[in-house]
């Protein structure tokens, strides 16, 4: 089957990686979406993976069945290219601890690369996902764009599901990601992207340059991102964005799924809304930089970073082996990356406090006009986020929303 004709043919061309385990309800509609694509300049690459012992288990039957029904779907599907990886029928599933979704991508992944050219493109997607027709068009104008780019932080926005719970529980986690994002991009951290294994994309050469993807059982859009933000720029805007579903799901350790669901049992304590002051002491060590080249500063961050490293000054070995501000700087933020970031936060958080409700709206005074806070209509002194009605969720929601694809829009390269 060959993909429809349709775009500039000196525009990258994309490669599309998509796992899929057990999701008849959501797969066509992806399917759709991309037999309505603008742009034709593209390959399909699905990954239909399961373990190996779902066969043997009565209560995997019917999702094992699912996976099969999936394949022949794939391969009956017209007018799109599509390369089918079977880790699933009996013989091929997952066995040992080497399973999962981040096993899923980095298979995708690897097949891409053995097929494609440098300056070919990887876009992942997730099967719950949808998006515009012009979608595609617009991953491959913005590489053509920025062709040294590394990568690519696609705008999402969550769809609110029918499901009260669930709609409530994607709203307050939707809140906690894009307060994460504003406050990372304040300060000025190289880490200030959201990593959805649905909205990323990156050129055939940084895969390469970065030795490909590490397999992880979940959050292996994190670390990927996060590896690839070490080796260039990770572009933040996108003219269109993607639609994931908003789903109650355990297939992963951590992620949008699992939070749903402590969410929605009452507990966010994973997914706080953390205080403007930590954000601030991370910014304030940034900002020492130049006099930490040139010998130890004790600060809050310094001293967490010694203890996770269990050494007395973590930086001395970069200042041995980077023999200029510049590279030193580089060497600090590859040290305190976004996992260190987030590690701090967690840990400087333990003892904090101040609530999620407070840290809210200090960040709202703080940073937005009175007008424009009073637009959200919510009372400052009665707000609590487990009795508020979605349609006030939904608000914060959409607020931090449109000031995160304001930031967005502002990083693009000039």
């Amino acid at each position: 089957m060959t993909a429809k004709a349709g775009g500039d043919p000196g525009l990258p061309f994309l490669y599309l990686a998509l796992p899929v385990m057990d999701e008849p309800e959501f797969l066509p509609g992806l399917l759709h979406c991309l037999s309505m694509q603008s742009y034709g300049r593209y390959r399909l690459f699905v990954c239909v993976n399961q373990p190996e012992a779902w066969w043997n288990d009565p209560g995997k039957i019917a999702a094992c069945n699912n996976n099969m029904a999936t394949m022949q779907l794939l391969r009956e599907f017209p007018g799109i290219d599509i390369s089918v990886i079977d880790r699933s029928s009996k013989g091929n599933g997952w066995t040992g601890k080497r399973h999962g979704v981040g096993y899923a991508r980095k298979t995708l992944m690897d097949e891409i690369n053995a097929v494609a050219a440098p300056g070919d493109i990887i876009v992942s997607l997730d099967a719950d996902t949808v998006f515009l027709e012009n979608f595609l068009l617009s991953v491959s104008e913005n590489f053509y764009k920025h062709p040294g780019s590394a990568a690519l932080s696609i705008p999402y926005y969550h769809k609110t599901p029918a499901d009260p719970a669930a709609c409530r529980a994607i709203l307050r986690y939707e809140i906690y990601m894009r307060h994460y994002f504003l406050n990372l991009y304040r300060i000025g951290s190289p880490y200030a992207f959201t990593a959805l294994g649905s909205a990323m994309a990156l050129p055939v050469w940084a895969y390469r340059a970065i030795g490909g993807m590490t397999p992880k059982l979940s959050g292996e859009d994190f670390y990927f991102l996060q590896k690839l933000r070490k080796y260039g720029n990770v572009l933040l805007w996108n003219d269109e964005m993607v639609y994931p579903e908003a789903r109650f799901s355990d297939r992963v350790f951590f992620g949008t799924g699992p939070a749903m669901i402590r969410g929605a049992s009452g507990d966010w304590s994973s997914y706080p809304v953390y205080p403007l002051a930590l954000f601030d002491e991370i910014r304030e060590t940034y900002a020492l930089l130049p006099g930490l080249y040139e010998s130890p500063v004790d600060t809050k961050v310094t001293r967490f970073l010694s203890s996770v490293f269990r050494e007395d000054d973590p930086f001395q070995p970069l200042r041995v082996n980077h023999h200029s501000q510049e590279r030193f700087t580089r060497a600090f933020h590859e040290k305190f990356d976004g996992l260190r970031i987030l590690q701090y936060l967690k840990s400087a958080n333990e003892n904090n406090p101040s609530g999620d409700e407070d840290n809210l709206f200090e960040f709202l005074n703080t940073f937005y006009a009175p007008s424009e806070v009073e637009k959200l209509e919510i009372n400052e002194n009665s707000f609590s986020f487990s009795d508020a009605p979605a349609g006030t969720l939904d608000r914060i929601r959409d607020f931090l929303f449109q000031k995160e694809m304001e930031l967005r829009l502002n990083s693009v390269p000039v």
